[in-house]
């Protein structure tokens, strides 16, 4: 069985729940506020929870917010790669969400900010597993030179997927241009994948995409509630979403991603996968949280009951 190795960051955020976002040197009561493990743990939750194993490849720290993120990917059964603890502690993402289940982040790097070649050796990629890089890993000076020479180094028999995130904006960057011409799968929401290319829609950035990264790379571009785009060897296929009432989107990005790749890594077609991707991340939107993803019974519930069968 393939396993993923999640190169990006685990962090801690405070989810707080409001009505509105205040205004600047206003004040806002919160309906509810929690610490919940967050970053890279949502992708790594929904793709535990369908099936997939998985391996943290980050780094974690010495301190109340490291000891929150070890013991969130122990309760989900996430392997921690690397052993030993930093010396400076884990960071933290306050998340806000408003009524409109629009959310917004403010973050602080702490230890999963730094990797080294070493840290990367203490787990080998084998032969058809799925090593997960993400676009936030690439601003971090302490660790983007060393993740891009690893994955560089990386047989071809390893699937990388990247997942540019909402603050990389173009190809241009010297990391970026090495690591393009690596990647497998390209799993983005329809804003990052605008902003990366300049498109103005989803089709014409999926055209533009062709142009940074190789032949037989799969894109997939989420579209929120209308689903999302696959598209590979100019085989290109819209699959549509699931109906249901949304009350938090935070995190719905990465149960898609995590539920899509682990129905790849179990054999499925990409419209497959993408189909459940599209069911988890559905769910994902009607509950409060960022690592909300349903496991592998309630994806295949929700199909039933939209498709029958």
């Amino acid at each position: 069985m393939p396993k993923m190795l999640h190169t990006g960051q685990v962090i801690i955020d405070l989810v707080m729940a409001v009505d509105k976002l205040p205004q600047p040197g206003g004040d806002v009561l919160a309906q509810s506020a929690s610490f919940e493990a967050g970053g890279g743990f949502n992708v790594m939750a929904a793709a535990q929870r369908n099936g997939l194993p998985v391996i943290y490849l980050g780094r974690h720290g010495t301190g109340r917010f490291g000891d929150l993120a070890r013991e969130a990917m122990q309760a989900e059964g996430i392997r921690i790669g690397i052993a030993h603890k930093a010396e400076r502690d884990t960071g933290l993402c306050v998340a806000v969400t408003d009524a409109s289940a629009e959310r917004s982040f403010i973050s602080y790097i702490g230890a999963e900010g730094e990797l080294t070649a070493q840290d990367l050796a203490s787990v080998s990629a084998e032969e058809g597993d799925y090593v997960y890089v993400s676009g936030y890993s690439l601003l971090h000076s302490g660790k983007a030179q060393a993740l891009v020479d690893w994955v560089l180094a990386l047989p071809r028999t390893i699937n990388v997927v990247f997942d540019p995130g909402p603050l990389v904006e173009s190809p241009e960057a010297p990391l970026m241009q090495a690591l393009l011409p690596r990647i497998d799968l390209w799993t983005s929401n329809s804003v990052e994948a605008l902003r990366f290319t300049g498109a103005m829609d989803i089709a014409e950035a999926l055209d533009r995409l062709i142009d940074h990264l190789p032949a037989n790379v799969l894109m997939v571009v989420r579209d929120g509630p209308q689903g999302c785009w696959i598209s590979q060897r100019g085989d290109r296929q819209h699959v549509p979403g699931f109906k249901v009432e949304a009350v938090d989107s935070n995190g719905a990005g990465d149960a898609h991603a995590g539920v899509f790749i682990a129905g790849l890594a179990q054999g499925l077609s990409a419209g497959e996968a993408a189909r459940r991707a599209n069911a988890a991340a559905a769910l994902a939107v009607t509950r409060w949280g960022p690592a909300t993803s349903p496991g592998t019974a309630e994806v295949d519930a929700l199909i039933r009951k939209t498709f029958g069968g």
